[in-house]
């Protein structure tokens, strides 16, 4: 029995150890620049999330699952195609992208800019969302599958509430702001929205279909107000789609593949997935060079302590001594000629917030810095960029939110319904004031707004100042409010409309360099190693569909763990979702 035991070990051991050697050797395999077959169709799958930065520095091409795409990787797989002779054209395969509208504007630009290349863009859609749509119609020609779905058919906004049923739940949010549109409690607090955060949602539904409109529009030649009348009809079938001038043909997958090798004049389509194509370097295309820029991640829910990822709802945590830690190692690095700070964050801890602006200050003195925000840039997120410093945003990047808030549940009826009873003991007039147990008194109340005029006045300050404004001025477009980012450089909370390309353009003028200079960008954190990543377990775990959902249904509080973590909060009120 102990030989048969010994046995079945040893097995177990060998087939762990193979199963690593397979890997390794998969991973040392993908680092080496791959073989890319002459007269290529390059294929961009554009689905599911597309993350700022991945904690890791490969990828396992042949896991069906694999590691998205980066938003880096796309943007540097159009370039490299516009200048590949290998690759003839590219196929945008569209359907259930969730991303921000920063980041759509991002891959448009992409498009766009490689369509100068002269080389054909094609996109196919099986089913599309007005997201999907906004990239899609950037392309050449778009086609549609007969028996699929355009689900375009303008924007909406939704708000849950939860005061109802807290309140069934024996729990009262008391959750208390500073600025009139700071409505980040509202959903707790409220069964139905306030005046001012209507009046906010109007204004950001009424910038991001403007943009829409005029966007698509001119892609698809059509006025304003044309596109805003088809879109009055919609959803769409695909022969409705096709009547309505948004597709240019219906096509089965394998029509459409026909016909594009005919029209590319090939005897033999050789399709090229992104997950292969985006191991070429930029380097063996002469698309980088010996002058370095950092680019910095700042991405996620800002709290203190270190990076994190919550495993079940997906949410990044961005931790302040981590990044703290990674500015200070980019200004010590005398091979970094200028950094651009890439800031996806609807904010968070006022703390961790404030600890992470100080340190980009203390990087703005030593280093040329440029900031670019992505998606979000709000409160918290917006709080860590005034470091006298350039900023660049997209036109649908949601922004500002300058304001804070403080609060906490009280539990005391939650306790009651299933049994709990609590007994508070106190040394000190305020010790009781994060209690669970009891609500705030009016003289905790009063104590608390003090407290919060005094983060919120000193978030002004900082804004003012890095921004070379008055308080008063910048009072007057603060209050929690949140701004588009064409809305804030009207503003003048942003200097201007730009992508990666410009935030990079910036940086290499403010470094000393010629515009023809070829930089070789740094990301930061520094992703992690094979072996690393092999001792943690938690990175190969697949993630299940009914975790997606929650994940989605969670989207429009992804600032939920600073909210968990309590204290004075810099948080964004909600998220934009493209629906």
């Amino acid at each position: 029995m102990v030989k048969y035991l010994l046995g079945v070990a040893s097995g177990f051991v060998l087939a762990i150890l193979l199963a690593l050697a397979v890997l390794m050797a998969a991973v040392m395999i993908q680092s080496a620049e791959p073989a890319i077959p002459s007269d290529a169709v390059l294929e961009i799958r554009l689905s599911g999330p597309v993350p700022e930065h991945m904690a890791t520095d490969f990828s396992l091409e042949f896991l069906e699952s694999g590691m998205p795409p980066t938003l880096l990787q796309i943007r540097n797989a159009f370039k490299k195609a516009a200048k590949d002779d290998r690759i003839r054209a590219i196929v945008l395969r569209c359907g259930g992208l969730s991303v921000g509208w920063g980041k759509a504007q991002e891959i448009r630009w992409a498009i766009e800019e490689f369509k100068e290349s002269g080389k054909p863009v094609v996109a196919f859609l099986q089913v599309g969302s007005s997201l999907d749509y906004l990239i899609a119609s950037a392309a050449d020609q778009v086609f549609l599958t007969p028996e699929g779905f355009l689900d375009v058919k303008g924007l909406r906004a939704e708000v849950t509430f939860y005061q109802n049923t807290l309140r069934k739940l024996g729990v009262a949010a008391e959750l208390h702001q500073i600025g009139k549109y700071k409505a980040a409690a509202e959903p707790w607090v409220r069964s139905s929205m306030s005046d001012a955060l209507r009046e906010v949602l109007n204004s950001v539904l009424d910038e991001v279909y403007g943009q829409f409109l005029e966007t698509v529009g001119a892609s698809r030649g059509k006025s304003v107000e044309e596109l805003a009348a088809i879109l009055d009809n919609g959803p769409f079938t695909p022969q409705r789609a096709l009547e309505a001038g948004l597709v240019d043909d219906l096509r089965y997958e394998d029509e459409f593949f026909d016909a594009l090798k005919e029209q590319l004049g090939l005897e033999d389509l050789q399709r090229l997935k992104l997950s292969r194509y985006r191991s070429v370097s930029l380097a063996s295309l002469g698309l980088s060079g010996e002058h370095r820029i950092a680019l910095v991640y700042a991405v996620g829910s800002i709290l203190r302590g270190k990076d994190e990822t919550e495993s079940f709802f997906g949410a990044d945590i961005l931790g302040s001594d981590s990044f703290s830690q990674t500015l200070r190692e980019v200004k010590n690095n005398d091979d970094i000629k200028a950094v651009v700070v890439r800031i996806n964050s609807p904010g968070g801890d006022a703390i961790a917030s404030d600890q992470m602006w100080r340190e980009m200050n203390r990087l703005s003195e030593r280093k040329p810095l440029i900031i670019s925000f992505s998606d979000a840039a709000a409160s918290g997120g917006y709080y860590i960029a005034m470091a006298n410093a350039p900023i660049v945003a997209y036109p649908g990047t949601m922004t500002g939110s300058i304001g804070i808030f403080y609060g906490k549940l009280n539990l005391r009826g939650l306790y009651d319904k299933i049994g709990i009873s609590k007994e508070i003991l106190t040394r000190g007039k305020f010790a009781a004031i994060d209690s669970d147990y009891r609500g705030y008194s009016t003289e905790e109340r009063d104590k608390l707004r003090q407290e919060l005029e005094v983060f919120y006045r000193n978030f002004v300050q900082k804004v003012a100042d890095a921004r070379k404004r008055e308080w008063d001025d910048i009072h007057q477009i603060a209050q929690g409010r949140v701004w588009m980012g064409s809305q804030a450089v009207a503003n003048g909370l942003v200097d201007e409309l730009g992508g990666l390309d410009r935030a990079i353009e910036m940086a290499k003028e403010a470094a000393g360099l010629e515009p023809t200079d070829k930089v070789t960008l740094v990301t930061y954190p520094t992703p992690k190693k094979f072996i690393d990543v092999l001792l943690d377990p938690d990175r190969f775990a697949t993630r299940s569909p009914a975790v997606d959902r929650l994940r989605a249904y969670f989207a429009g509080i992804d600032s939920w763990p600073a909210l968990l973590q309590g204290g004075f909060l810099r948080i964004a009120p909600y998220s934009i979702t493209i629906q």
